[in-house]
């Protein structure tokens, strides 16, 4: 069996290879179980020079590489060098991380001393996206290496040229043979692997593949399991100057082609003439918001990952049973994975609780600020969330009131800094949140009491 990923604007071939099997899922766990004891006992200075090596090349090599995650994503090119950016970063953000989350501490006691130590679980199965094929893997697989752990990635069949110039570089940089293997395949390869001996299964993905992973390991505890899943974000409009409230929304919803786990989904607007007010805004800048191929020039939006995915997205649009405000339209004829941004009003209807992977955003009309309040809290997920307004006091009284793990005030949903912790509640994850955080599920903490010396210890009612 062979594996192809296509150019999504195009249709080109962009990589092409063999599929791997339960047999070399099974070859790759035995190999990296028995790389696992030497690099877990490589220095932590060694470690971190190979980490910060790889972003060298990552550097050096970055327009190139960019050009290769917008050829098989479809992402425009501003966008793909940004992602690249983002994976250089993470290195310095992860090794900070390490030493306030996960390094040592001492202290003084009486007969001795108490030790905190941090160790690594072992081998660590990733499963990526292809959203972001190097950043948001490259976010589990940074930490993971420099705690000391091995790492067998399967990234998306969708995205595997990426992953494998991603191990091309990492082989680069010094990393010793089967400390980072890649095995390329389609959902049967992930299976086989999860299936195999780890210590770990950190993944991003579908809120469907978490619930599915949940049940997968429920009667495995020893296996720590990190999942950042998607979302169907809320965002609050509640005043402001109309265009920049729909450049807010803009970059909110539609950015990426829609396709961020922490895009809105759904847009919450005051009843009245301020909302309306806004609520044009919005429609008449996601009907102008340009879309095309990535190398016709800087465009905001491209197309989705594949022609799938957007009858996908067209088939839950449809399942809303909404008001169409802004009907997606195909940009050109003959490639049917473009899509541009659709506007539904779904107020006062019933709507699924799905995330669809799209720009398509709901907008949901409410009578006062606590009702969008209980708009936007009212769904299983839990990512991120948003709110646009200008008094500080509706600020303060969201920020408490909201259910979310990344929750913005007058920025979009999708800002979020590698320095802070990335995740979220109920369907959008497990309470392992990763970025700065990542660095909670690398790594273990082992406490000691020591003592250099053995003395005698008093035993009550002894008298010898």
């Amino acid at each position: 069996m062979t594996l192809q990923s296509f150019d999504p604007a195009s249709g080109e071939i962009v990589w092409e290879g063999a599929v791997d099997g339960p047999a070399q899922c099974g070859a790759a766990i035995a190999r990296a179980r028995a790389a696992a004891p030497l690099w877990a006992q490589t220095p932590l200075d060694e470690r971190l020079a190979i980490a910060r090596r790889f972003a060298a090349l990552l550097k050096e090599g970055l327009e190139p590489f960019a050009r290769l995650i917008s050829r098989e994503t479809g992402k425009q090119l501003w966008e793909s060098r940004g992602e690249v950016n983002a994976m250089i970063g993470k290195v310095e953000i992860s090794i900070a991380a390490q030493a306030e989350r996960a390094g040592t501490r001492e202290q003084a006691m009486p007969f001795g001393r108490s030790i905190l130590r941090h160790r690594p679980h072992g081998v660590m199965a990733v499963l990526g996206p292809y959203n972001f094929p190097g950043h948001l893997p490259n976010g589990h697989i940074v930490p993971a290496l420099i705690a000391g752990n091995v790492v067998v990635f399967k990234p998306s069949e969708e995205t595997p040229a990426v992953a494998a110039h991603m191990a091309h570089l990492w082989a680069e940089a010094g990393l010793p043979g089967h400390v980072f293997q890649i095995l390329q395949g389609r959902r049967e390869t992930g299976a086989a692997l999860i299936s195999e001996n780890i210590d770990g299964l950190l993944f991003t993905g579908s809120a469907q593949a978490g619930r599915a992973f949940r049940h997968a390991f429920a009667d495995r505890p020893h296996v720590i399991v990190a999942l950042e899943l998607g979302g169907n974000n809320p965002l609050v409009a509640w005043d402001g100057d109309p265009e920049a409230v729909a450049s807010l929304v803009s970059h909110s919803a539609f950015i990426t082609t829609g396709q961020r786990c922490s895009c809105a989904r759904r847009l919450i607007l005051p009843i009245g003439k301020a909302g309306d007010r806004m609520l044009e805004a919005v429609l008449a800048q996601a009907a102008a918001l340009p879309v095309g191929a990535w190398d016709e020039g800087e465009r905001f939006m491209g197309p989705l990952i594949s022609a799938k995915a957007a009858e996908r997205a067209y088939d839950a649009m449809q399942a809303l049973k909404g008001r169409i405000l802004l009907s997606p339209a195909l940009p050109r004829e003959g490639n049917r994975a473009f899509m541009s941004a659709a506007v539904i009003d779904v107020t006062g209807s019933t709507v699924p609780d799905e995330e669809i992977f799209a720009p398509v955003l709901q907008v949901i009309r409410v009578p006062d600020f606590d009702a969008a309040i209980a708009a936007a809290n009212n769904t299983a997920f839990g990512l991120s969330a948003g709110l646009i307004a200008q008094d500080p006091g509706l600020w303060d009284h969201f920020a408490v009131h909201i259910r979310a793990g990344v929750v913005n005030w007058n920025r979009p949903t999708t800002g979020a800094a590698s320095a802070m912790p990335f995740g979220g509640l109920g369907e959008s994850g497990n309470h392992r949140p990763s970025a700065a955080y990542a660095a909670d599920y690398c790594a273990y903490p082992a406490a000691s009491f020591e003592a250099t010396g053995i003395e005698r210890l008093p035993i009550a009612g002894l008298t010898r």
